[in-house]
Formats: structure tokens, C-alpha cells, sequence
């Protein structure tokens, strides 16, 4: 932290971590350590922020801007410890903690920018910008942080900024409690078949996981099945039983909308409509505006007609496919129209037919650990980076995998993987930093301990986990965002435009099915055999196939978005209402 501690303190976030690369000590740190380390790390940053205003010299980038850069270091710390744990490995005590944190953090934000005595030193050295010689990394660190100002309403007057604290502060916790409820509706459904008929179509491995985490929860002889993605997405694919795909599909689409006390319609009405009044509050005509105003397309016109571009590329495509799903329902004799709960089911099958390929194929290919080390591999020819797993190093679960990254044999940084799903973790897949790379006060490199989580199968019995290509390409895609974290050589830890962030693991993504990198990693968990030639063709020729669909799904989503926050009255919607209008 930026006050260097003279005893140490009972809590261990308060303390230098004494750990290998100053990990954090999972071991030690409690649910109860997190609140008073907040209050402490909100206080040090306030004492700063006092030093800063109250300094009676001439405002320069050193005495505001660096002060401001480096006034959080300890709520940054004790944050992304916390968020991390939050979003991999929750528990009641932790989301409690969330609900109560969220109003106090959104208030701490507020007071430091809507202080006007701050914004007018930070105006002050933005003003005079050219007289201060600044590198272009200061330039850009000094024009975010007066434009981040004006964006959070140091221009505003006192009534209007009242308005933005509250609605700031509502809007913290409303994002909480969503999370929570996708969360815990995402645990609380289960599908569980005790009749062996009603598996059929499912492969011997999508059994075994089903079986073992029946078992796990004292039903054994019975299969369980979970809105978790490696349990539910093969079972909407393989899945010959027409009315339990439906009720899969049902459980998974109606998360947070089934009218209960996890329910998320008033949730979402509520931000959005706060979202137009901060926007409008901000002298924004929208919440799109907003937001907008900093990234590449700068407006929400441009926006939609780029979507409106892809989606009149893609949406024949989707329309074939379609087509050719109900034309082998009807040739097999199925006397109903397409629903959502077929596709995946259907798109197997003609994948199958067309290609003579399928997911289960080429899992016994994908192992976790095969996959992980391709990936170290392309690194590696890439970038130089070598990976050694260290045992020795503290892990938030058992789960979690840890190496150290090395260059030359020196120190890069800490990469972290969990790669399998669990009750406490919420789903998807991601990259976060434990701590950023950057430089202290004094000039030290600080190196990054970064986070890749993902929810991939979990090994069952005597089967390694075993992924599908997509997951594969999902791990290769968060690798690249881990990578822009290790590979950073920053002064300050601002971070890069919102627009590049997805470049480095769009980029590595595109290895991961490369001929050349699979023969390096694609190799049959039992034999040992090299992916043949064969395969390696059948996945480049499928490599298209069903794009329509997905390239639709994801635009329409888009569309949902840019609809719900280029409202420009702060109205009440109906959830319901206005995405089937939308839509």
C-alpha cells in the first residue's frame, strides 16, 4: 500500500504479502479482513487527496496528476483481490459484503470527483499541458484523468451533483444484486433422469459427468444435469429427447425471469432507466452517447449501421441453415417446426453429415493440459515466454494452476488458471489482474499476477477434461488477454482505449487450429497420437459452418443493447415488452 505499514497488522491485506512474487495469501485472507481493509484503504486515499488540494504550489503533473495516479494503490489492491475471489470462488459472506460495499465505494468515487477544488487543479495542469514536457504516456494519463472528471460530473452543479451521487449509488448496487441472481439461478435449476432411456444420444462421457455429479449429491444410479456449460450445452446437442431439451433450454433462457425473489426485470427497468437520467444528467442525448463519446465509433449511428452491415451478410446464412435443420426434420419424419431447443441438437447432426465430423471426435484430441501447454508453445515462438508450474505459490482454490513466466530466464510475471466450473463461480470465461504491471514511486517494476478463468469439463473418473475446439479457442482468446497483461511495460497502470483491449486475444485466438500448432498439442489423451491430417482438414472445412447462426445471435443481442441505451427518457420499460418490439 502507498503508506508503508510500521507494524504489522492482524489483517494480512494490510500487510506486504510475504510470498512468493507477493501473491496474495489466500490461506490467511477472510471474508471478515475485507471490509475494514476498504474503510482503511478509502481513508489513505482521502488523506492524499487532502495533500493534494490543500498544496498551495502551482499545480503540475508531479503534485496532481502523479498524487492522483498513485493515491489508490491500496484500494486497488484489497478491489481485485476481492473482485477476484467475488466473481471465481463466492460464498454467502462475500456477496454480502458486495451489496454492503458497492453504495460505500460508488459514495468514495463521488467525493474524490466531484471535489471542485481537485477538478480545478487537474483543469489547471490540462490547461497548461505544453508547458510541462510531458512524455506521450503522461499526456495520455493526463487527458484521461481531466476527461474522466468531466465524464463523472466535476462540471455540474451541486443540486445536479447530489442527483448523480444518488444515482450513482443506486446503479452499484442494482449491478450487484443481478449478478447474484443470475448466479443463484443458475445453481437452483437441476434436470435429474432416472430412467437410462432418457439419455439416449448422449455420449459415454457427457454420462460419466452426469452420473458423478449425481453422485456427488448423494443421488447415485441417478444423472444430473446443470445449466453450467459443460453439462448444458452437450446435452442440447446430443440429446434425442425432444421435451428435456425444451426444459433445459426453458431453465437456461429464463434465468432471473421467473417471477421470484431472484428476479431481474425490475432490475434491468431500473438500470436502464438510471442510465438515461445519468447520461441526460451528463448532457448526453443517451446512454449510448455516453459511453460512445470514447471509443472508436464515437456515436450510436455509426454503430448500427455497422451491425446493419454484418447482419445483412449474415442473416441468409442463419436463414439456410434454418432451412436445412427443419428439411432433415421433416426427411426423418419429425412432425413439428424448428425450435430454439433444436438447433444445437440439429446443427450436430448435419455437421456430422456433411463434414463426417463432431465435437466428440475431436475431444479425446483437446486435453486441458495439452491444450494449455499449445498455447505456452505458440507463446513461447511468439514472444520468447517460457512457463513453469510452481507449486509454491499461494491459489484462492485447489483448482487454480499457477506458473511463473519467464523471459531470459527473468521474471515476467504470475499467471493463474482455474479452468473448471463450480457452484461459486459465476459462468463464461475471463482474464483479470491480480495486480497490474507498472511502476511504483520510487521506480520499481512492478510485475503482473494475472487470472484466467473459465468453465471448461471438468475431468471425470478416468477421463481427463476434454474440450471441444471451441473451448479451445475460448482458452487460446483469454491466453491473449493474459498475455497483454504480462507483456505491459507501463509507467502508470491507466490502462489502454476500450477499443484495443479485444485485439491481443482476437489475434491469439486465431492460432489455435493452426496445422502447425495442433500437431504440437492435439494429441489423443490415451494413445498419444498426433491429431491426424484427416481430422485437421475436417476441422478447416467446418471451420464456417454454423457461422450464420452464431453471427446472427450475437448482432441481435447487439441490437438489444444499442436499443435499450439509446432510449432517451428515463421511462419505465417492460423487460418483456420491449425486447419483443425490439426484436
Amino acid at each position: 500500500c502507498r503508506q508503508k505499514e510500521t507494524a504489522k497488522s492482524d489483517n494480512p491485506l494490510l500487510n506486504e504479502f510475504d510470498t512468493p512474487f507477493g501473491v496474495p495469501p489466500f490461506d490467511l485472507i477472510k471474508a471478515a479482513h475485507f471490509k475494514p481493509a476498504y474503510l482503511k484503504a478509502f481513508e489513505e486515499q482521502k488523506e492524499t487527496i487532502r495533500k493534494i488540494i490543500t498544496n498551495t504550489a502551482e499545480p503540475t503533473f508531479d503534485n496532481v496528476i502523479k498524487e492522483l495516479e498513485y493515491s489508490g494503490e491500496l484500494l486497488t489492491k484489497v478491489s481485485r483481490i476481492f473482485g477476484s475471489l467475488n466473481s471465481a470462488n463466492t460464498n454467502d459472506s462475500l456477496q454480502a459484503i458486495s451489496l454492503d460495499m458497492a453504495p460505500l465505494s460508488s459514495k468514495h468515487r463521488d467525493d474524490i470527483n466531484l471535489n471542485d477544488t481537485l477538478f480545478q487543479k487537474v483543469k489547471s495542469v490540462y490547461d497548461n499541458m505544453e508547458k510541462f514536457d510531458l512524455t506521450e504516456e503522461e499526456k495520455k494519463v493526463l487527458d484521461d484523468t481531466y476527461k474522466g472528471f468531466v465524464r463523472s460530473g466535476a462540471l455540474l452543479s451541486a443540486e445536479d451533483k447530489d442527483k448523480l451521487r444518488a444515482i450513482n449509488g443506486e446503479l452499484s448496487t442494482l449491478s450487484v444484486r443481478f449478478g447474484q441472481n443470475l448466479l443463484a439461478e443458475t445453481n437452483g435449476f437441476t434436470l435429474v433422469i432416472d430412467n437410462e432411456n432418457d439419455l439416449s444420444g448422449l455420449p459415454e462421457g457427457v454420462r460419466a459427468q452426469a452420473a458423478a455429479a449425481a453422485k456427488a449429491k448423494g443421488m447415485e444410479g441417478k444423472w444430473l444435469f446443470t445449466l453450467q456449460a459443460p453439462s448444458y450445452f452437450p446435452f442440447m446437442t446430443y440429446a434425442d429427447n425432444r421435451d428435456l431439451r425444451e426444459k433445459m433450454f426453458r431453465g437456461y433462457m429464463m434465468r432471473g425471469n421467473n417471477g421470484n425473489e431472484r428476479d431481474n426485470n425490475q432490475i434491468i427497468a431500473d438500470i436502464v432507466r438510471l442510465r438515461v437520467e445519468k447520461a441526460r444528467l451528463l448532457g448526453y442525448t443517451s446512454h449510448a452517447d455516453y459511453v460512445l463519446e470514447r471509443n472508436m465509433s464515437k456515436e450510436p449511428e455509426r454503430v448500427l449501421e455497422f451491425l446493419a452491415q454484418i447482419w445483412a451478410a449474415a442473416l441468409p446464412v442463419a436463414k439456410a441453415e434454418a432451412e436445412a435443420q427443419q428439411a432433415m426434420i421433416d426427411r426423418d419424419g419429425g412432425n413439428f417446426k424448428l425450435q430454439p431447443w433444436d438447433w444445437f441438437y440439429y446443427t450436430e447432426k448435419i455437421r456430422k453429415e456433411k463434414y463426417d465430423i463432431s465435437d466428440e471426435e475431436v475431444r479425446p484430441y483437446f486435453e486441458v493440459n495439452n491444450v494449455t501447454q499449445g498455447m505456452f508453445h505458440v507463446a513461447n515462438r511468439l514472444y520468447g515466454l517460457e512457463f513453469s508450474e510452481r507449486t509454491d505459490i499461494p491459489r484462492y482454490h485447489p483448482d487454480v494452476r499457477a506458473f511463473e513466466v519467464t523471459r531470459d530466464k527473468k521474471h515476467v510475471g504470475i499467471l493463474m488458471i482455474d479452468y473448471h466450473p463450480r457452484a461459486s463461480k459465476r459462468g463464461g470465461a475471463w482474464c483479470s489482474a491480480l495486480r497490474g504491471q507498472k511502476l511504483d514511486e520510487d521506480g520499481k517494476f512492478i510485475t503482473p499476477l494475472v487470472s484466467m478463468v473459465t468453465n471448461f469439463t471438468p475431468p471425470s473418473g478416468d477421463t481427463p477434461s476434454l474440450l471441444t475446439s471451441d473451448e479451445a479457442s475460448t482458452l487460446f482468446h483469454e491466453f491473449g488477454h493474459a498475455l497483454h497483461s504480462l507483456l505491459s511495460n507501463t509507467v502508470y497502470s491507466s490502462g489502454v482505449s476500450r477499443d484495443f483491449v479485444e485485439l491481443p486475444s482476437q489475434i491469439m485466438e486465431h492460432w489455435v487450429l493452426e496445422p502447425e500448432v495442433l500437431r504440437v498439442y492435439a494429441k489423443h489423451y490415451q494413445t498419444g497420437e498426433v491429431i491426424p491430417d484427416a481430422l485437421i482438414e475436417k476441422l478447416e472445412k467446418a471451420g464456417k459452418f454454423n457461422t450464420g447462426f452464431t453471427t446472427v445471435e450475437y448482432l441481435a443481442a447487439s441490437s438489444l443493447d444499442m436499443e435499450y441505451h439509446s432510449l432517451t427518457e428515463p421511462v419505465g420499460v417492460n423487460v418483456g415488452e420491449f425486447e419483443k418490439a425490439a426484436m
